[in-house]
Formats: structure tokens, sequence, C-alpha cells
């Protein structure tokens, strides 16, 4: 008799565990309590799986031999307690997928900057001719990606609640960039909880792995000196004179894996702030830990495009620079935007707050943004907070009329930069949305300002 798993949410994840269930020769039954979007429902359709939407059937689901959850959902469901109650084994999909995997596993994790490092991870390798893939937070679920075939590297973004669940898995090299406070409310608001998620991704870790980490972050490098493993420790720092076997002496980052020492100049990063270095440290590093050589990862530096929303340049109209950090969901990676630039900033800021302090932004306000831009349902925090420094604060709950007053107010010179630092949902469906409409209005207005 088939082993019979049930998979919770049909999102990427839950469709990806499907169908590498489908391919273990599993019987599969996929259960979402909403709607599934039609290119999920198609590829369950497509593999002939079983699933339900808008609904949890319990007769369905609590006769599975192994329940398999999409980590989107909380622990505290009903639908969960009553699988747990019922003493069900509870997997998630990276730890369901690494039980399949052949091939080697690079992981990155952090607040922020993880998608940006783990791209350029992907890039590095894809470049210097490796068989690799790109899996977890960013592009296809790692279960669909060992679903699909074997590569000889998984490049993995994993977010805390992807690790919430793992239980064995190991990956071979593993990146922590940072811990700022995030999504606390998933984790009873203690921050330890969330740093605990964090570290789950080191605790198998063997003497023949790596863990990469930045020295430097005030959670994160000091955990991560605490924390137990058995794995070899390469230490990243922005200090020239710092130990560290990665560092920045302020024109070169310098690589030192044993008798293997070698340079690569800044000039070769293509990415704005002083967090792509970070990132870009961490990036080659795993790379040349995989065996791809110096001139390989220097080659493959000058030719890496990053994800859109995240300081990406749109357009330059009027000599005003309009830049799209949409992805900038919480302060940390506001503030991280703001000190990339030397220009004047007239920054749009605002969306669904989850609880900003914007104490750790005000210096640098004061410093380097010119005119703040409010695009949001309720700007009051803003306004009251920012308002006590005395810049020109311009409330708007439409991204037309936060463009249009951005720009009018804008002087040749001048950096018009969308980085949020909140949530997207008030106003848009995602950040992608968010960052998407920006891009068209920026679109609308050279074409309007082209036509004068």
């Amino acid at each position: 008799m088939k082993k019979r798993i049930v998979i919770l949410g049909g999102g990427e994840s839950g469709v990806g565990a499907a169908l590498l269930a489908k391919e273990m020769k599993f019987e599969v039954f996929v259960s979402d309590n909403g709607p599934l979007k039609a290119k999920h429902r198609d590829e369950l359709n497509k593999h002939e799986i079983e699933f339900e939407e808008s609904k949890h059937t319990e007769k369905k689901i609590l006769n599975a031999n192994t329940v398999i959850k999409s980590p989107g959902i909380s622990d505290s469901a009903a639908i969960v307690k009553q699988v747990k109650a019922n003493n069900i084994p509870i997997v998630d999909e990276i730890e369901f997928a690494f039980n399949y995997i052949k091939g080697k596993v690079i992981a990155v994790t952090g607040t922020n900057g993880k998608t940006t490092t783990t791209l350029l991870i992907y890039h590095l390798l894809k470049t210097a001719g490796l068989n690799v893939c790109l899996a977890g937070n960013v592009g296809e679920s790692l279960a669909k990606k060992v679903a699909l075939g074997v590569a000889d590297w998984y490049v993995v973004e994993l977010s805390s609640f992807q690790l919430d669940g793992v239980i064995t898995f190991k990956p071979d090299v593993a990146i922590l960039l940072n811990i700022t406070p995030d999504h606390l409310d998933r984790y009873d608001n203690k921050i330890s909880n969330y740093i605990d998620s964090k570290f789950k991704m080191i605790r198998n870790m063997g003497q023949e792995d790596y863990f990469i980490y930045y020295v430097d972050d005030p959670i994160g490098g000091e955990e991560a000196q605490q924390r137990s493993t058995e794995a070899y420790r390469v230490g990243i720092s922005m200090d020239q004179n710092a130990t560290s076997a990665v560092r920045f002496d302020g024109q070169y980052m310098v690589f030192q894996f044993g008798k293997n020492n070698f340079k690569i100049s800044s000039q070769e990063v293509k990415l704005k702030g002083e967090h792509n270095i970070i990132n870009t440290m961490a990036a080659a590093s795993a790379a040349f830990l995989a065996n791809v050589s110096p001139t390989q990862i220097s080659e493959g530096l000058k030719t890496f495009v990053n994800a859109p929303h995240r300081l990406e340049p749109i357009a330059t109209i009027n000599g005003v620079e309009f830049v799209n950090d949409s992805k900038a969901t919480n302060v940390f990676s506001t503030k991280y935007a703001i000190e990339s630039f030397n220009q004047p900033i007239i920054w749009i800021v605002g969306g669904y707050d989850k609880g900003n302090d914007y104490n750790i932004l005000k210096d640098l306000v004061v410093s380097k943004v010119k005119s703040i831009v409010c695009l949001g349902k309720d700007n009051s925090k803003i306004v009251s907070f920012f308002g006590q420094i005395e810049k020109s604060i311009y409330d708007n709950n439409c991204l037309s009329d936060a463009v249009s007053t951005a720009f009018r107010i804008a002087n040749p010179g001048d950096v018009i930069l969308l980085s949020p630092a909140c949530a997207s949902f008030d106003l848009f469906d995602n950040y992608e949305d968010r960052g998407n409409k920006f891009r068209e209005e920026i679109r609308l207005l050279e074409k309007r300002n082209n036509n004068f």
C-alpha cells in the first residue's frame, strides 16, 4: 500500500512538494484553505495530483502517513493543531526535499540581502560552468527543483519560516548575513525565537562544512561566535584591521583561505552600497569554496544583474534619478538604501507598518534626505515622527500623486528613492506589485516629459 502524503498549502512550496512526492511514488493530496493561483492549479492537474482549495477536508487530511506543511502556514493554524493531535508527523518542504538531494547545498539566510546574495552565488557558479540550480525563497521551490532532476549544487535562499521546520537539513556551505527584528508576530514577539530559527541552519553541520557569517553584525555576528557548530567558520568583516578570513580594506575585498589568498577590487562590484560589499564577499567566499577560481569570480561579478526592486535604477529625467527599492519592507533595508547614495534624496516611504522604529533612520534622514514623500493609507506615524526633524513632508495615499509630487520638488542631481520601510499590503498586492507600478509611473512620466 502506498504511503499517503498530504500537503498543506498549494502555493509554490506546496506544489513543489507535491511534484516531488508524486515522483517518489507516494499517494499525494494537496489541501489549501484559500483559492489556488491558476498556474498552480494547472500544474497539479497536469501531473494528475488530487487537490482541494478554499477548504480543509479533515477526513482527507487526517488519514495521512505524513503531512508536509508549507512555510507560510503557522503552527498555530487549526488544521496543524488537528494533525498534531492525531500524532501524524509534520515536516516542511525544505526538510522533505533535502531527503532526496544528491548534490551539495549552499544555503543563505539573513533578514536582509539574502536574495541578492543567493542570486549572485548562483550566477558565479553558473558562469563558471558548474551544474547548479537556484531554489528556495527565490525562484522555484527546492522540492520542485529536486523533482525535475539532479544538480551538483543547489543554491537555496531560506527564510526563517522555511527554517522553522527543518530537522536533518544540513548545507555544505551556510551563509548568515545579518539578523534584525522582523516577523516577530510569528515568534511570540521574542527576538530570541527569531534568532533560534535562523541558527537551525547550522545545527547539523560537520567538520567538512563551512559557515560564513558577517562578524560585524550586532546580533548575528555575536550570536555566531557563541553558537556551537562543527563547521569551519569563515568570518566576513568591513573592518580593514580585522583578523577575519575575509575583509574589506577600503578598496579591495581580501580573501584568505589558508594558503589561498586573493583580492578583488570593489570597482568590480556593480551593486550600490556598503551592504552589497558584504553580500559580494559572502557570495564570492561561497563560490570559492565550491571550487570557482578567483579569476572566474571576478569575471562573473562583471556580468551580474540583480533582481528587480532592489536599488533598481529606473530612469533619469531632467537630471533626476529614480530608484526602485520596493523590496525594502523594513527599516534596516531602507537604512542600507539611504546609505548607498551621496546625492540629495527625496524619499518615498510608507505602507503597512509592522511596528517600525524610525529612530534607526533618524540620523541618516537628517543628513541625507532632502524631502519625504509618504505613500500609504495611514501615514500618521511617519508624519508625526519625521515632522520633528524639520523636513518637508508630503502626505499621499496614491502612487501617481507621490511620484508627481517627488518630481515636482526635485532638482537636477537629486535621487527619488522608493524605499518604503513598510509592507505593501495596504495599497498593493505585494512588494513586486508596488515596484512594478512605480516603474510604470516613471515610464509614463518619462513619456510626458519627452513630449514637451
